[in-house]
């Protein structure tokens, strides 16, 4: 009853600082999920060579059978091991809400997937590899702390700027969507830039489902100036799509260009150094947007929609 309330009222408190706002239906909230969050980086901080053995024991997937025991109690002393889990530490000293989020994404996963079985949340340090900071198996959500300390912190010193700015806890359920996301959106055969705009437009739409809480620019990694200008620009990135005969287009360049993380969205234009990377991805998003708004389609169906007939039932028309 006290953590159902508590739940409650982080809903409330989530949606009043939302750009969005958006009620979170009572059959959402009154999913029974329960999350199990070990938290490992603790556990192996604390350990020894006396219980060592039995943290192998419990996590037997951490520890390579190959590896001797001498690596991981090396690696308990190493200084900048130590530092590392330190500042984990004191960043997710109580990880009271970062696991009340959790519970109310996995409570729209029970919701709308409810044969997904709910894994098994562990956290651990896994020396900023930034580009595996979440691991999402059958049984299995592992979340590497390290890569969420906040854009500015010492450690991402070296990483590029466009990177660093989304290792910041208020992506964590992000990503976290994102990864579910993979086991769920099939990525197309059809290799034009049209497909592969509307499939990470799904993604994107699926956080609007999951993350019904969280704003726009959080869902897809944007910066409060970056989502304003994506959406004061949507007409005329669409234009330039149209324009240049992109859509159905197979260059492969157009991925690294319009698609992929980076610093910003290469229309080889005065403006590139003013606009958000992954622009293709927003129009993408907005087209599943449409496309869900004008249709009676069942969400269960809108991943394996074909592209074209996503696109082409849409109507779509860029917000001016």
């Amino acid at each position: 009853m006290i953590r159902s309330f508590f739940l409650g009222i982080l809903s409330i408190l989530i949606l009043s600082g939302c750009a969005d706002e958006k009620a979170i239906p009572e059959e959402i909230l009154n999913q029974p999920v329960q999350l199990e969050i070990k938290r490992f980086d603790r556990e192996f901080a604390q350990t020894d060579v006396n219980s060592l053995p039995d943290l192998k024991a419990r996590y037997p997937y951490f520890f390579p059978p190959q590896y001797s025991d001498s690596i991981w109690l090396a690696k308990l002393q190493d200084t900048i091991q130590v530092e590392l889990r330190q500042a984990v530490d004191s960043a997710y000293a109580d990880f009271g809400e970062e696991e009340e989020e959790l519970t109310l994404l996995f409570k729209h996963v029970a919701y709308y997937f409810p044969q997904y079985p709910i894994p098994d949340l562990i956290t651990l340090t896994t020396d900023v590899d930034y580009e595996n900071r979440i691991i999402l198996t059958d049984s299995l959500l592992l979340i590497g702390l390290d890569n969420y300390l906040g854009k500015d912190h010492r450690f991402y010193a070296g990483i590029d700027r466009y990177i660093a700015k989304g290792l910041d806890s208020q992506y964590l359920e992000s990503d976290i969507a994102s990864a579910l996301a993979k086991k769920v959106v099939p990525f197309p055969d059809d290799r034009s830039f049209l497909a592969q705009m509307i499939y990470y437009g799904k993604e994107l739409y699926l956080k609007d489902l999951l993350l019904s809480w969280q704003t726009d620019g959080q869902k897809i990694g944007y910066e409060e100036e970056e989502l304003a200008w994506a959406r004061a620009n949507e007409e005329q990135i669409w234009r330039y799509f149209v324009e240049r005969e992109l859509l159905y287009s197979t260059d492969s360049k157009l991925a690294p260009r319009f698609l992929d993380p980076a610093p910003f969205s290469k229309f080889r234009l005065e403006l590139d150094n003013e606009s958000p990377g992954r622009l293709g991805r927003y129009i993408g998003w907005q087209i599943v947007r449409a496309f869900m708004e004008r249709t009676d389609t069942p969400v269960n169906r809108l991943w394996t929609t074909p592209a074209e007939i996503v696109f082409k039932e849409s109507n779509y028309k860029p917000q001016k």
